[in-house]
């Protein structure tokens, strides 16, 4: 029935049918920067394919499904034997397949792969992060299982498949698989050297029978996880199967689901072994060295998540702003709504270059380009992840109580930002990991310095917080205490480095000025009003399609 009391105007019109990789021009840019120019043109068919899709109506509708009909355990069937299955809606499935189809999982097996797989997963993180989190395990099993190289051609195959085909059943009957992880315990949390569950060999050599628990245990739908377990010499990484070679399925009890602030679609569980057949591998007592470059890879996964949701959470704002109208004008054209928005934009920005950055040195693989990573994704992932939240909360605000209502897609963001500062060690075991590496692996600082002195000379705040860096760097006492500083400062030094190489001066100028400078207030939208904000923002804008 029409409404008969009013008109509807001054809404803004529905942000759908535009290319989100092609409308991100930090994105394009860093795309363009870091890959070998003939990858380009493929590189860019691909993710503008992937930029549609990701902006497509029906991509939203599935994001929206697979969140608002989370996962079911069902840990008996009818009869009353134990089957230990996770349903998912089909939009979940729907998602996955297309991630897989996309390559988010091919990066270690073709050219350029981390940097076009870097691009693609924060493309497609806009359309639904949940699913993300499979396929960040998936991608980063790789390294784990090339420590062993009869299981690497074994799984590696299977693992960077472009296909998805869902289903429990034995890996080798299958097309592509998934894969999870099983670290945390519930007496030890982030310190894994406190796990309980037992490894006991069995006869066939590498082969042992678990008993324990984990306590977060994500997508146990998958065909495969790894995991820690104690063995004779100590702790250990072991692969478990969901369904062993003959067809029976492992022994893999799912306790429960958890009950997630957000991540709704997404299934984590607490999971029991009993048991359980696993393949060792690495050596016994090496788990954490072996399942470390995993750790790393999904590390860098927070990163590129968070620059997802905080690129989605952006152009919602400036989207809603620039046709959103008050107190006689566009939102986007007052003054204090456009520093707002400059302000957001460039946390995002600098969330963007920042990630792909960490990707490209993935691709380059030399000895320099790994020391420089050992430091600089801990500190990317505690900085990026914990300026999510934030972000997100005032760009929902930009829409006033619009964005407050879950029809706008912005409470979900919201409730999904939090995650990545979490998942795969929070804020205190990555400004610890930055410490161990400071003092015990001198070519990682090196390194590190070397990249953020590349911008040396090129601005004064820049060159002014490289100083003050570096007098930090020099003075160890209680580190310890004040390490959440110094890796805060290392990040944002990095970013500055990044921006002032790379991004429109106007960009470099508003975050050296407000990050680096000090001229910057507590809250987003204090930045200096001298700097060129318009520009800020209408680089931030995507377009639909009208």
């Amino acid at each position: 029935m029409a409404a008969s009391t009013h008109t509807v105007t001054n809404q803004a019109p529905p942000l759908v049918g535009y290319d989100v990789f092609t409308s991100d021009r930090a994105l394009v840019e860093g795309v363009e920067r870091h890959l070998d120019p003939a990858l380009l043109d493929s590189a860019r068919d691909e993710l503008a394919l992937l930029g549609r899709s990701a902006g497509s109506a029906q991509a939203q509708k599935w994001g929206d499904q697979a969140n608002a009909n989370p996962p079911v355990l069902h840990t008996h069937d009818r009869y009353g034997h134990r089957i230990d299955e996770v349903d998912f809606h089909p939009a979940w499935h729907r998602l996955l397949g297309k991630a897989v189809s996309a390559g988010l999982t091919t990066a270690w097996s073709r050219p350029g792969g981390h940097v076009r797989r870097a691009a693609g997963f924060l493309v497609w993180t806009q359309a639904e992060g949940g699913h993300g989190c499979p396929i960040s395990m998936t991608h980063a099993a790789v390294p784990a299982l090339r420590t062993d190289p009869a299981l690497a051609a074994e799984w590696e195959p299977r693992l960077t498949s472009t296909v998805y085909d869902e289903g429990l059943r034995p890996a080798s009957q299958k097309a592509g698989v998934l894969f999870g992880m099983g670290m945390t315990e519930k007496q030890g949390g982030s310190d894994v050297r406190a796990n309980t569950t037992r490894a006991q060999p069995l006869a066939e050599a590498g082969t042992y029978a678990l008993t324990g628990h984990k306590w977060f245990c994500s997508a146990p739908m998958s065909d495969g996880f790894l995991v820690l377990a104690q063995a004779e010499q100590g702790l250990t990484c072991f692969l478990v199967p969901r369904v062993l070679a003959d067809g029976s399925r492992n022994v893999f009890a799912i306790q429960r689901l958890k009950d997630k602030l957000g991540n709704k679609s997404n299934a984590s569980s607490e999971v029991e072994f009993d048991g359980t057949w696993a393949r060792r591998v690495g050596d016994e007592g090496r788990g954490v060295r072996t399942i470390i470059e995993m750790v790393a890879a999904t590390r860098l996964d927070c990163v590129i998540g968070s620059a997802a949701l905080m690129r989605q959470a952006v152009v919602q704002a400036v989207h809603h702003a620039t046709y959103r109208e008050a107190f006689g004008g566009k939102l986007v054209d007052k003054p204090l709504m456009r520093n707002v928005l400059a302000d957001l934009a460039l946390e995002s920005e600098a969330a963007t270059t920042l990630a792909m950055r960490l990707a490209a040195a993935y691709d380059d693989g030399s000895e320099q380009e790994q020391a420089f990573l050992r430091l600089a994704v801990p500190a990317a992932k505690y900085w990026v992840t914990k300026r999510c939240t934030p972000l997100v909360g005032e760009a929902l605000e930009c829409l006033g109580g619009n964005g407050y209502v879950e029809e706008s897609g912005m409470p979900r963001l919201l409730r999904e930002a939090p995650l990545n500062s979490v998942w795969e060690g929070s804020g205190n075991v990555q400004a610890l990991d930055v410490l161990r590496a400071l003092q015990r692996e001198p070519l990682a600082l090196n390194a590190f310095l070397q990249e953020v002195g590349a911008a040396r000379g090129a601005d004064h705040r820049l060159d002014g917080a490289i100083k003050g860096l570096l007098t930090e760097l020099a003075d160890l006492d209680g580190i310890e205490a004040r390490a959440r500083r110094l890796v805060e400062r290392m990040a944002l030094v990095l970013q500055g480095s990044l921006l002032v190489r790379y991004a429109p001066a106007e960009v470099a100028d508003a975050f050296c000025a407000s990050r680096l400078g000090g001229d910057w207030g507590a809250a987003f939208g204090t930045l200096p009003h001298t700097l060129d904000l318009a520009s800020v923002v209408a680089r931030a804008r995507a377009t639909p399609a009208l």
